[in-house]
């Protein structure tokens, strides 16, 4: 059986194009827009892993309607949670602004959830990770925001880009962060015949 290379991406995150680059994967990206509203009463984990794999079946569907070729497709979510809210990408500067104050000086939770469809087959992981933010200023927070950074970020933040001056520390995946956790991702790859490093 030979070695695939080539992998579906259901994603438009440059981020998640550049990790799964550094693996060596040749990547054609498909469309995947989903409603990505919660459910009432639905935890963070179970959020990301839903849309992950809606949108991995929104990805294939997209793949087939465009007459591509069958490969396997992967798609994810990244979420970012605090005391059972759920905090996706900010709607305006002042949502940024309340994002950012909720982590000051406390650790909340990242949450990415990866779905690899091949055919009928699907496998998902989920990573999850601790993140400790110091004690922001309103002038740290001010000139984050005039960055411009925070607006396309679950949580309104990158871990690798400015904000990194934020983060005390982290348990957990720093790539799950990112908005892809690769050693998850490897392992869930490797499943359908694909070969690292």
């Amino acid at each position: 059986m030979s070695v695939p290379s080539l992998l579906y991406l259901a994603s438009g995150s440059p981020r998640r194009r550049e990790l799964l680059e550094q693996l060596g994967l040749e990547l054609k990206r498909v469309p995947a827009d989903i409603d990505e509203t919660p459910r009432e009463g639905e935890t963070a984990r179970g959020y990301a892993l839903r849309l992950a794999i809606e949108k991995a079946a929104a990805g294939e569907a997209a793949r087939l309607a465009q007459g591509l070729p069958a490969a396997p497709l992967l798609a994810a979510d990244t979420t970012v949670t605090q005391d059972g809210e759920l905090f996706g990408k900010p709607e305006n500067a002042a949502d940024a602004r309340r994002m950012l104050e909720a982590f000051s000086g406390r650790s909340h939770r990242v949450i990415t959830a990866i779905a690899v469809r091949d055919g009928g087959t699907v496998c998902t992981a989920v990573s999850e990770t601790e993140v400790w933010f110091k004690t922001l200023s309103a002038a740290e927070i001010d000139r984050y925001l005039e960055s411009g950074e925070p607006f396309d970020k679950a949580g309104a933040y990158g871990i690798q880009g400015r904000a990194a001056v934020f983060v005390e520390r982290i348990a957990g995946s720093y790539t799950g962060v990112v908005g892809l956790p690769v050693y998850e991702t490897a392992q869930l790859l490797s499943g359908f015949g694909y070969r690292f490093p």
